[in-house]
C-alpha cells in the first residue's frame, strides 16, 4: 500500500537524491502518521476512560506524542529543504536531525508524565471495568502500528532519513507496548493486584527508553561520527579505479544532512604526471563519486617521486 501512495503523491519518486522528492516523502510520511496516530489516540483514550485503565490511557497518550512527532517530521522535511544561504553555506539538511532530537524529547516528556500517573495508580488502585469487545478493538489497533512500522522503515531506507527510521522503531515499540497492555488487562481481570498501574509504569518506562535511544543516536550524528567502513571502502574503491592514483589517505567525511555529504581526501600520484593530466583525472574521479555515491568530495594531490617505496595509507 505504501508504494501505491508514494507513486500517487510523490512526483518523480524514484529520484530520491532530489531535495524536492525527499521533502515529498517526508511530508507524506508525516501526514500518514498524523492520521493514524490521531485515530489510535481517540480509540485508545475512549477505551481507557470507559474501562478506567491507566495502562490503556498511557498507551493512548503515547500515540498522541507520536502525532506531535509526525508534525515535526513534516516541519523537518520542509525546513531541511531550504536552499543554502550566507550563514549556512552547506544548506539546512541537519534540520532533519534536530527534528529527530525534538521527537526524542517529546517522547521522554510524555513517558515521564505517564510514569507519575502510573505510580499514583499503584499507590491508589482503582477497579478496571473489563470489556471483551473493547479489548478486541484494542487488539485490532495493533495492525495499524505494524503497518506504520513498515512504511516508516521503507521511507527511511529509501531516502536515508533518521526521522523516519526513528519513527519506525517507535512504532515497533508501540506494538510491544499495546500487546503488553492488553495482556496485563486480561490478567488483571482474574487477580486482585494493581497490575494496571504496573503495566502503565512499564509502558511509560518503555516510552522513555525509546526517547533516550533516539536522542542518543541523533546526538552522535550532530556531534560528528566517523564514516562507516562501508562508506570508506566505497570511496577508496572509486578513487583507486584511476590508474594514476597509487594511494589514498586522510579521508574526512562531513554529514550536513541526508543527501548532503561533503568529503575531502589526499591521493598519491607520480610527480612525472603533468598538472593538466592530474587535474583532468582528479576532476573525473570527483564527478564519478558525486554521481554514484552522492558525496561532494574534494581531492588533494600529493605528488610522489619516482621509485617511492614507503607504505601508503
Amino acid at each position: 500500500m505504501i508504494r501505491f501512495l508514494i507513486k500517487k503523491f510523490v512526483k518523480d519518486y524514484k529520484n530520491t537524491e532530489e531535495k524536492s522528492v525527499r521533502e515529498s516523502y517526508g511530508v507524506l510520511s508525516g501526514v500518514l502518521g498524523i492520521i493514524c496516530n490521531l485515530f489510535l489516540f481517540g480509540v485508545k483514550l475512549t477505551i481507557g476512560l470507559i474501562m478506567n485503565s491507566i495502562a490503556i490511557t498511557s498507551d493512548a497518550f503515547n500515540n498522541l506524542s507520536d502525532t506531535g512527532s509526525s508534525i515535526i517530521t513534516i516541519l523537518g522535511a520542509k525546513l531541511s529543504n531550504r536552499v543554502p544561504d550566507e550563514e549556512h553555506p552547506f544548506g539546512h539538511g541537519r534540520f532533519e536531525y534536530i527534528s529527530s532530537l525534538i521527537i526524542a524529547f517529546i517522547i521522554i516528556l510524555v513517558g515521564f508524565e505517564l510514569l507519575k500517573s502510573s505510580f499514583d495508580k499503584i499507590l491508589n488502585p482503582e477497579k478496571v471495568e473489563f470489556n471483551w469487545i473493547l479489548i478486541l478493538i484494542l487488539s485490532m489497533s495493533i495492525l495499524i502500528k505494524v503497518w506504520m512500522y513498515f512504511y516508516n522503515r521503507y521511507i527511511g531506507n529509501a531516502i536515508g532519513s533518521k526521522v523516519n527510521q526513528a519513527a519506525a522503531y517507535d512504532s515497533l515499540n508501540d506494538v510491544v507496548a499495546t500487546s503488553a497492555v492488553i495482556l496485563t488487562t486480561i490478567v488483571g481481570k482474574f487477580i486482585a493486584f494493581p497490575i494496571d498501574g504496573i503495566a502503565g509504569l512499564i509502558v511509560s518506562l518503555l516510552i522513555m527508553y525509546t526517547g533516550y535511544g533516539v536522542a542518543k543516536d541523533t546526538v552522535n550524528v550532530l556531534l560528528g561520527m566517523s564514516p562507516s567502513s562501508e562508506t570508506v571502502d566505497k570511496i577508496h574503491d572509486q578513487i583507486l579505479e584511476c590508474d594514476y592514483i597509487e594511494g589514498v589517505h586522510d579521508l574526512k567525511v562531513h554529514d550536513y544532512g541526508p543527501g548532503r555529504t561533503i568529503a575531502s581526501v589526499h591521493v598519491e600520484m607520480s610527480d612525472t604526471i603533468s598538472i593538466v593530466k592530474a587535474h583532468t583525472e582528479i576532476d573525473r574521479v570527483e564527478k564519478r563519486i558525486l554521481n554514484e555515491l552522492g558525496i561532494d568530495i574534494v581531492i588533494h594531490v600529493d605528488p610522489m617521486p619516482e621509485g617511492y617505496t614507503e607504505p601508503i595509507d
